[in-house]
């Protein structure tokens, strides 16, 4: 039971990979859960108190998470539904009651003197974690809002190779993250890539352009036809970029 939740700081916490495992949802499927909710919310409060993004190590990579106290918890878990999520449910339930109460028995053993310098060096620690993840996060985004049109192509690119090892690095997550990209294109610019490709590919039949050509040409091809869906394409590559956290990739 116990492993469902653990400590961080002096806060009983579980993690979006536990819960994903727990529930047997995906883990990209959790994380954007808790991104709408905090979104939804417009409370810093959410974002602060009730849920603290993390990473965890796959295959020598890490990838972005979410830590989450019970409050965090128990606002994701509403949206769970069915026989088994309610017995998963009164798990974390018990667990983040039997956890906290053995933080409250360490607690109450110190004297106070000891629990006010503990309480201090806590503070310090925290402040020092949370200074180091602001740089990084205001180097990674500046990083990120640098990237220009003029060489769009492949600063996009590799910026969506980025996102994609965020979610797992494989051709589907990387697939699925450039249609994610095109739908978001497709409703910004009030178009249809599907259908300017397809007209595109009978331009070059009529042309006299080869098949293999013809079958080469990407929605990317028609986004550089078009100056305003250049425009488009990259703000939305970039807003992808910094959601996933992409500077806290490690190579």
């Amino acid at each position: 039971m116990n492993e469902l939740v653990i400590m961080k700081g002096k806060q009983a916490v579980t993690s979006s990979l536990q819960v994903a495992q727990t529930f047997g949802k995906r883990h990209d499927h959790v994380t954007r859960d808790i991104e709408e909710l905090i979104a939804q919310s417009g409370s810093p409060k959410l974002g602060n108190e009730m849920f603290a993004t993390g990473t965890y190590e796959n295959r020598g990579k890490q990838y972005p998470m979410y830590y989450m106290n019970r409050d965090g918890f128990t606002l994701l878990a509403m949206g769970f539904t069915g026989d088994k999520a309610l017995q998963f449910k009164l798990q974390y339930i018990d667990a983040f009651n039997e956890m906290e109460q053995q933080v409250k028995s360490r607690t109450s053993a110190l004297s106070p003197e000891l629990q006010f310098m503990q309480g201090v060096v806590d503070k310090l620690a925290d402040n020092e974690r949370n200074q180091h993840r602001l740089e990084n996060k205001i180097d990674g985004v500046s990083e990120i809002v640098a990237t220009s049109t003029m060489n769009w192509r492949n600063e996009t690119s590799h910026l969506i190779s980025k996102i994609a090892r965020q979610q797992g690095n494989t051709g589907e997550s990387y697939k699925m993250t450039r249609n994610d990209i095109y739908d978001e294109v497709d409703r910004r610019g009030g178009v249809s890539l599907k259908t300017r490709l397809t007209n595109l590919r009978r331009r070059m039949a009529e042309e006299g352009t080869s098949k293999t050509q013809r079958k080469n040409t990407t929605k990317v091809d028609v986004i550089a036809h078009d100056k305003k869906l250049i425009e488009i394409y990259t703000a939305i590559v970039k807003e992808f970029a910094i959601r996933y956290q992409v500077w806290n990739e490690e190579y």
